[in-house]
């Protein structure tokens, strides 16, 4: 039951400064509720102006049920609920508590849009002290978190909500998180399909956009997936495979973050271990099929970079016909999901052998 005895001067400060501490560390409405539901020992919930439950804590007791607006000025946001009999006092602590929770949701810029961009931005800067933390504030907030995200940061800003449209799919909503000149998206990927749908859809994006609104020009990167909790890698890799792509392939394009291969190693200048995790990743395919069918195909990509790209001079060294280097090169580019017709390509290949014969 709710608690009989009057609070005095003192319970009441002390409730206040309780739902003030629990506003500056950034626990929301459902924290809030908690505070609420544990000082009554009795059931709160909190809705928001659609019906959808932002909060639930606490039993309910006996039936019972007291509403009260949860509004900041003349802005409302939903309803607070206690489900219990109310005493003056159990109603004084209801509407400190609604003011809080208005006051909470007002300075994630009001409304279920900023409280969603509340919280990208919070899991982006790892506000969150675990993955059932998040996952309780993203309910808290009508989001269904997933348990992976591709994230796909994109230009220019009016882009956002048409690719959000666009790339949904699912139960899981895609994140939008507006910014500066642009917009990141997460894009919910539990499964490898789902990732490798996100990967290709985004990577359409210029062209679908395009054809329902002539004009609009789309450049983006798409990071790698990761889950939930640290979807921030994700961002990261997203932003420089953007600025990749503008700087090496100009406007107009979505790129894969693990496509741009040198030149992310490059832009991001990584250590000694980064690049020889750069190089083993780049030559493992070769490798694998070599020792699976004792082909030389690592062998001869080293030997066509040697003569300079010379196919002849490279048959020569490896005592095979030339048309059997030519079948061999392909053979490198289908495996790799590369080719050695591509300058980009060839530029990661080359690193890859240099940093290999260096650090092997």
């Amino acid at each position: 039951m709710p608690k009989e005895s009057p609070m005095t001067p003192d319970d009441l400060v002390g409730f206040t400064e309780g739902l003030a501490r629990v506003a500056a560390a950034g626990g929301g409405a459902r924290a809030l509720a908690l505070h609420l539901a544990g000082h009554l020992g009795a059931g709160v919930s909190v809705d928001d102006l659609e019906g959808r439950r932002l909060a639930i804590a606490g039993e309910p007791r006996n039936g019972a049920v007291v509403r009260l607006p949860v509004r900041a000025g003349e802005t409302a946001f939903g309803e607070i609920a206690l489900l219990a009999d109310a005493s003056a006092d159990a109603l004084l602590a209801l509407r400190l508590t609604a003011s809080a929770i208005a006051l909470e949701l007002a300075r994630e810029s009001g409304g279920n849009a900023g409280r969603r961009r509340a919280f990208w931005e919070r899991l982006l800067a790892g506000g969150y002290r675990d993955g059932a933390a998040a996952r309780a504030d993203a309910s808290a907030r009508g989001i269904a978190l997933a348990a992976s995200y591709v994230a796909i940061a994109l230009e220019p800003p009016e882009s956002a909500a048409l690719a959000a449209e666009t790339l949904a799919s699912g139960e899981a909503s895609v994140g939008v998180l507006e910014r500066d000149g642009g917009a990141l998206l997460f894009v919910p990927a539990p499964r490898e399909v789902d990732a490798a749908n996100a990967r290709t859809a985004a990577t359409l994006l210029p062209k679908t956009l395009a054809k329902k609104h002539p004009g609009l020009a789309v450049a983006g990167g798409v990071g790698g997936v990761e889950s939930a909790a640290e979807v921030g890698r994700s961002a990261r890799m997203a932003d420089a495979a953007l600025a990749i792509g503008r700087r090496v392939f100009g406007e107009g394009r979505v790129l894969p973050y693990d496509e741009l291969s040198a030149y992310a190693l490059l832009f991001e200048g990584a250590d000694a271990d980064g690049l020889r995790a750069f190089a083993s990743a780049t030559l493992a395919p070769l490798r694998a099929y070599d020792e699976r069918h004792q082909t030389e195909l690592e062998r001869t990509l080293r030997s066509y970079f040697a003569c300079g790209q010379n196919v002849k001079t490279a048959a020569a060294e490896l005592h095979v016909h030339r048309h059997t280097v030519f079948y061999r090169l392909r053979q490198i580019g289908e495996i790799c999901g590369r080719s050695l017709d591509s300058p980009h390509d060839q530029l990661t290949f080359r690193m890859a052998a240099a940093i290999d014969a260096l650090h092997s």
